[in-house]
């Protein structure tokens, strides 16, 4: 079957799905399967059994198909192709609870960005990273893969991703609730308070900021008691956003300072580069470039301090799904770095590095 007439067999099953003949459509696009000789018209039709195997709930066989997927993408050696091919494997390794495999495969989806479609899809992988965060109750991890679907819903007018993100974040909701009746029960001062927090970002994620306030106001007042000056951090970066999205950029700086002065206090290099990057997203708004420069050279630092970057080649570290190693001194590079130097020692110390251990 060549590439037109693979072309019409595909159109033919859509129209017959779209009309509610599923199981017709299947049929179609299966005898596509087996007699087409076009790689391009195989990946579109695979992508059409996904799809149709995704709303039916039949999760092995979609997984089936977007392994099949994700063969024909390589050898079509189109990084579009590759990109979307690797969502459907997460989306279908999160419809079966495979959330550690689902965030992996979105995280190798976000290493690809700059094709074609990676913008279209974002919002796609950010939502299925969220749902995975969410099966695995990291909740924060998932608001912030959520608030990420959402504006890239809002900024693409794109209702459908809207509402499927609304959907999992009322799920994300529940679960909340549900954590938060068992901390008022156990008298769970600690737990109250993220619960509050959690609440709190939902609803400004939401640009419900005037029921985000008083969840922040009550988190605060349990992390000040509690003296968890950590969550101060967070709380403190939850009510600048909201005063950001309210346009009081003036307000949303004194609480920033705010932070700053409890992280730095702390020493919490991850809270200070949140800070910066806040800090640069303002600067940026109100055009002040001096304040920007400022922000985006302690932002770089901070990186330094850290260490997020391999020592020998220079890259950060986590920005592609690169293997690292960690040696014996605590010090970690990229493993082909390390393969390419051919040295025993540490780059960095020079200690001997005898027994690495992979990230």
């Amino acid at each position: 079957m060549g590439q037109d007439q693979t072309k019409q067999q595909v159109e033919k099953g859509l129209q017959l799905y779209q009309s509610n003949q599923t199981e017709k459509a299947l049929q179609v696009w299966m005898r596509v399967l087996e007699k087409t000789t076009d790689p391009t018209g195989r990946f579109r039709v695979l992508g059409c059994l996904i799809t149709a195997h995704s709303e039916m709930g039949r999760y092995k066989d979609m997984l089936k198909f977007a392994v099949m997927q994700i063969d024909t993408a390589r050898e079509l050696e189109d990084p579009d192709y590759l990109m979307e091919s690797y969502l459907n494997l997460a989306r279908s390794n999160e419809k079966l609870c495979e959330f550690q495999k689902t965030i992996s495969y979105c995280k190798t989806c976000q290493n690809m960005q700059g094709t074609t479609v990676s913008l279209q899809l974002n919002g796609q992988v950010s939502l299925s990273m969220g749902n995975a965060f969410l099966g695995l109750s990291i909740f924060q991890k998932a608001l912030e893969c959520f608030e990420k679907a959402l504006r890239y819903a809002h900024n693409n007018d794109d209702k459908m991703l809207e509402c499927r993100v609304c959907c999992s974040l009322g799920s994300f909701y529940t679960q909340i609730k549900a954590s938060m009746k068992i901390a008022l029960q156990h008298g769970d001062r600690p737990l109250q308070a993220l619960c509050l927090l959690c609440f709190a970002d939902i609803h400004r994620s939401r640009a419900d900021i005037q029921t985000a306030f008083p969840r922040y106001d009550s988190s605060m007042s349990i992390m000040t008691e509690i003296g968890n000056r950590l969550g101060q951090i967070q709380v403190l970066l939850g009510v600048a956003k909201c005063w950001v999205i309210q346009k009081e950029l003036d307000k949303a700086l004194e609480g920033i300072e705010k932070a700053q002065e409890l992280a730095e206090g702390l020493g919490n290099k991850l809270g200070l580069l949140k800070i910066h990057c806040l800090y640069e997203r303002i600067y940026r708004t109100k055009g002040q470039q001096q304040g920007l420069r400022d922000h985006v050279v302690k932002f770089h630092e901070c990186v330094e301090e850290m260490e997020l970057y391999c020592g020998m080649c220079g890259e950060s570290i986590g920005e592609k799904n690169n293997q690292l190693q960690a040696l014996p001194c605590s010090h970690f590079f990229h493993l082909k770095c390390l393969q390419t130097n051919g040295t025993r020692g540490c780059p960095n110390c020079r200690r001997s590095s005898m027994k690495p251990g992979f990230v």
